[in-house]
């Protein structure tokens, strides 16, 4: 058996995939807070499933991954290839940083599974450039060689975000007093980064709160009701934070795809995407990504998709440790 994971600050996907013909066999869910360590958690699982023997494991981790070791971003947990090794039982045992595993799983997926956003987006063979919204940002590259893709991570959502409106110079400007200088993209496009440009809505008095956030607890979901508010309720303040966020977003999509030169297409993974696809179907969102001044060509001619299969960094995690080990 393959063990593959998907290791995020919120919950943790283990997987057990036949090596054979690579059909998913086990899938468990964990919430991340209630364990320690990860140690722990593979302990948990191990003892869940003592009848699978593991041959094989790959895990996909939000956070950078520096020679085989990676302290996670959003959790206090120190991951070790050689710790796992140890525990496993097993030598072949690789890390992954979580966006590298969720390209990789991207060419495996169902093409029904994606949704297209440009219709003059053409098919063409080259790099393509996946990012994906969901606790943090997530961004990486599929190189390709001439013949086949290879993942490639990065830490692409630390990046500065760099306004492109007179709107997003106030955003920056507010969000620098809030996280004390330095701003990322992923304090804007994120779940957190959707809560923070209500709060900066909310600050700016763009609106008044409606009723239904102002009574929200300290257990809801913050984010996941501005989004429902803007979706189903078209409350003012919830739609021009949603618009704000997709535009950021579109545009930081299109930094990316000049920076991998991706004429191979952009995808678009991570949980947040799917949730609001009916946002990210308005012109908005293509506007901004092309807004790119002499190179708006070169990113009208690219793909750009949608991914809604949330499970792509677990397939991604199984068929690398498939084909690269």
């Amino acid at each position: 058996m393959i063990l593959a994971g998907d290791i995020g600050g919120t919950k943790v996907n283990l997987a057990l995939f036949d090596e054979k013909d690579s059909n998913l066999v086990v899938l468990h869910e964990f919430s991340s807070k209630e364990f320690f360590s990860f140690e722990a958690l593979i302990d948990k699982f191990k003892k869940k499933y003592p009848e699978y023997k593991i041959k094989k494991a790959c895990l996909a981790i939000a956070g950078p991954i520096i020679e085989q070791r990676c302290k996670t971003t959003n959790l206090p947990w120190d991951i070790k290839q050689s710790d796992l090794q140890k525990q496993l039982g097993i030598k072949e045992v690789k890390l992954l940083n979580d966006l590298e595993a969720t390209a990789y799983g991207m060419l495996y997926a169902n093409k029904d599974e994606f949704i297209d956003l440009n219709e003059f987006g053409r098919e063409t063979k080259g790099n393509i450039a996946v990012i994906a919204a969901g606790t943090g940002l997530g961004e990486a590259i599929l190189c390709f060689d001439g013949n086949s893709y290879y993942p490639m991570a990065s830490e692409g959502g630390h990046c500065d975000f760099a306004p492109l409106t007179a709107q997003q110079d106030e955003l920056l400007k507010w969000a620098r007093d809030r996280y004390k200088g330095h701003v990322s993209v992923e304090r804007v496009v994120s779940g957190m980064g959707i809560s923070t440009i209500y709060d900066f809505l909310v600050d700016t008095q763009f609106a008044p709160e409606p009723n239904f956030m102002t009574t929200l607890t300290k257990d809801d979901d913050k984010s996941a009701m501005i989004s429902k508010g803007a979706l189903e309720f078209h409350d003012k303040l919830c739609k021009e934070t949603m618009k704000l966020f997709c535009e950021i977003y579109a545009q930081e999509a299109g930094n990316l795809a000049l920076k991998a030169m991706s004429v191979g297409g952009v995808l678009i993974g991570g949980g947040i995407a799917p949730k609001i696809l009916p946002l990210l179907q308005e012109e908005i969102f293509m506007d901004s990504f092309l807004s790119k001044g002499r190179f708006e060509e070169l990113l009208r001619g690219m793909k750009v998709k949608v991914c809604l299969d949330d499970k792509t960094a677990l397939l991604g995690a199984a068929k690398f440790a498939m084909d690269k080990f």
